[in-house]
């Protein structure tokens, strides 16, 4: 006994066309049973197309019931009809409908992705060697004929094994010896137990049918049974599948399958083929995003640079310093010169060294311009005189040659240390060490030569000479106070406490009151580097925001880039959503296309970002160092622009009707 498979009620099917309705289907009733073979015929126009689309869960009725298996399936949501397609139901399109650019095995196991069924290679060579195409696996639609392609399809649609399958004129496109092979074809499937409802306009097609139903006006006119339902009676050669018991309940619970690596793969595919399919325009959208992380790769790396070298500029004054100075009088709004409102003595810098556990060094520093002269050249410099301390306390042992001690600063001694710049306008090529200079008439021997420590924004750091504090003070400035009184923590933490304490200490020493501000001032290198970082990270944040500008306008092309694939792609879409794919399958596929573009032009950028900069290092003398974090966060960036970007597209896509994608021209 036959099982009812299908059953309308009432069917109606309505458009809106301009300001009024157009009425397909005007309560349309049947009903299908398990295992048959119907035709459903009738003119261009009567309606015949719009039931099968709802039959197949493509498309709506405006009124009526539909039940399947037992269930009324007329309100199921868009996935509920996805994932009911992709388990019941199998389609063999009039325009066979299969992905370009695809091999015909791939295109077979496409419903298998949104099924989520596994052994899908397998299961799809099965049925193109059944087909007839076993040696045609490998390809393309273009590379098959008219018959071949229809073949195809009907191994697509059989590849889940459904239930029921739909023929929508599946002769149409054919010659007469390939239509009589693919009605062969669906008599067979026919025979195995699948139910197989056939659309077209020929008599002669229809009557490979065993059950005719005719169709005018979107009404039923007739509903007949062939001769060959009569002669077929009571034999069949092939056993019909189990059935299923229909149940009390009104609703199917259908479950989409989750995201699987072969949709994954089937989507990164598909990205690669559109992409391959339209070289300069995925170029061209890749240009925007390849230009942006350049730029912030490029960016970031002349930032770092900027940064490291402010560093190494502050290391070279000495770590953890802290330097003290006099303060300034002001009177009738008029400041005096450092050192007017105070004085610092020789017995400060015994003081300062006591007045916190954490200062492990104190210098004493005096200042001065003075003339060096050498044979017959001469040259104005900056002389300091300070302890032996100053060489390690500001990183300045010389580097050839040796500093001096505390014996010969205490015996006055003449003995003197020569920056590079002053030795290279005063010796040349020649080696100055052990030779002798005037400073200021007197003569002094050259003991060493200081590190060089290149130019600051203020003054060459190299156009200096060092001489011992006694020396300087008795012999060579004729000062009796000191300039300033450098000293050293033991670690940056501990630095604020011991500028406290000598703050407390030079206010009691000077006897300062509580109304009294500081005479002096301290400033350590750390506030230094501070500010100049500061100025640095903004100056990086401004060009950085500069690059992501031609990130977002990069963005902005992978959006209309996609909008145009999207429109382009409309009956691949349907497609798609035909054989089972949920409304998330197609919003991950693009949004995976999406972010596939950006990110390759993400690594394009990175390349192109390394290379500017070791180029401008190289070449220009920049300071420009790319760090990993720099390189991870444009990688980042560049996908995420392609997401946000693209989900606006991918969204449209995945909203799209069946039915309505498939018809679009």
């Amino acid at each position: 006994m036959s099982h009812a498979l299908i059953e309308l009620k009432g069917i109606t099917r309505s458009y809106t066309v301009g300001d009024g309705q157009l009425t397909v289907l005007k309560g349309i009733s049947l009903s299908i049973e398990e295992g048959e073979f119907v035709a459903i015929m009738g003119p261009s126009g009567s309606g015949k197309s719009t039931l099968m689309q709802i039959l197949g869960l493509l498309d709506r009725p405006s009124t009526g019931q539909y039940f399947l298996l037992g269930h009324d399936v007329s309100g199921l949501s868009d996935d509920e009809g996805a994932a009911l397609r992709s388990k019941t139901i199998g389609f063999i399109f009039q325009m066979f409908n299969l992905l370009a650019r695809t091999s015909a095995l791939d295109n077979v196991a496409l419903p298998m992705i949104y099924s989520g069924a596994p052994n899908r290679d397998m299961r799809a060579k099965e049925l193109l060697q059944d087909v007839g195409l076993g040696d045609r696996l490998d390809h393309a639609p273009n590379q098959l004929s008219g018959g071949q392609q229809q073949r195809v399809a009907i191994a697509r649609a059989l590849v889940n094994r459904p239930r029921i399958l739909f023929a929508d004129e599946p002769t149409g496109n054919l010659a007469s010896a390939q239509a009589d092979e693919i009605l062969a074809q669906l008599e067979l499937l026919n025979r195995s137990g699948i139910t197989v409802i056939m659309v077209t306009h020929e008599p002669e097609i229809a009557a490979h049918a065993r059950r005719v139903i005719r169709i005018k006006d979107g009404v039923v006119v007739s509903d007949e049974r062939t001769e060959r339902s009569r002669g077929d009676a009571g034999g069949g050669t092939a056993v019909a599948p189990p059935r299923q018991k229909a149940s009390a309940s009104p609703k199917f619970k259908l479950e989409t399958p989750d995201f699987s690596f072969g949709e994954f793969k089937e989507y990164g595919a598909s990205a690669t083929r559109a992409m391959a399919a339209n070289k300069v325009r995925s170029a061209l959208s890749m240009l925007g995003i390849l230009i942006g992380v350049a730029a912030v790769i490029a960016m970031l790396a002349i930032g770092r640079g900027a940064q490291k070298a402010i560093e190494a500029r502050i290391s070279s004054l000495g770590s953890n310093l802290v330097t003290l100075s006099p303060g300034a009088t002001t009177r009738g709004g008029v400041r005096g010169e450092a050192g007017s409102g105070s004085r610092f003595t020789l017995g400060d810098i015994k003081a300062v060294a006591k007045a916190n556990p954490h200062i492990v060094r104190v210098d004493g520093n005096v200042q001065g311009t003075v003339q060096v002269v050498y044979k017959d050249k001469n040259t104005s410099t900056s002389l300091t005189g300070a302890l032996p301390v100053y060489g390690p306390m500001r990183n300045s042992e010389a580097y050839f040659g040796r500093f001096f001690t505390e014996d010969e600063n205490l015996r006055l001694a003449r003995v003197v240390l020569l920056g590079q710049t002053v030795v290279n306008n005063l010796f040349g090529k020649e080696n100055p060490v052990g030779k002798e200079v005037k400073i200021n008439h007197i003569g002094f021997k050259v003991i060493g030569i200081l590190p060089i420590k290149g130019s600051s924004t203020f003054r060459d750091q190299d156009d200096v000479v060092i001489i011992p504090l006694y020396t300087a003070m008795k012999r060579v400035l004729g000062k009796l106070y000191l300039n300033s009184i450098p000293f050293e923590c033991d670690s940056p933490e501990t630095i604020q406490q011991a500028m406290e304490d000598v703050g407390v200490l030079m206010r009691h020493r000077h006897h300062l009151p509580q109304y009294k501000e500081d005479d002096f001032s301290m400033r350590n290198m750390a506030d230094v580097q501070a500010a100049l970082a500061g100025t640095t990270q903004t100056f990086t944040l401004l060009l950085g925001m500069v690059a992501a500008i031609s990130l977002l306008v990069g963005g902005i092309g992978i959006m209309n880039i996609m909008l145009v694939s999207v429109s382009e792609r409309t009956r691949e879409i349907g497609l798609r959503k035909a054989v089972g794919a949920a409304r998330r399958a197609i919003l991950a596929q693009f949004l995976i296309e999406s972010a596939v573009l950006s990110t390759l032009g993400g690594l394009i950028g990175i390349v192109l970002g390394i290379t500017i900069s070791l180029t401008l290092s190289t070449f220009a003398g920049w300071a420009a160092i790319v760090t990993p974090e720099a390189v991870i966060l444009a990688f980042v960036f560049s996908a995420t622009v392609g997401i946000v970007f693209g989900f606006w597209p991918a969204r449209k896509a995945s909203l799209l009707s069946p039915i309505e994608a498939l018809r679009y021209e």
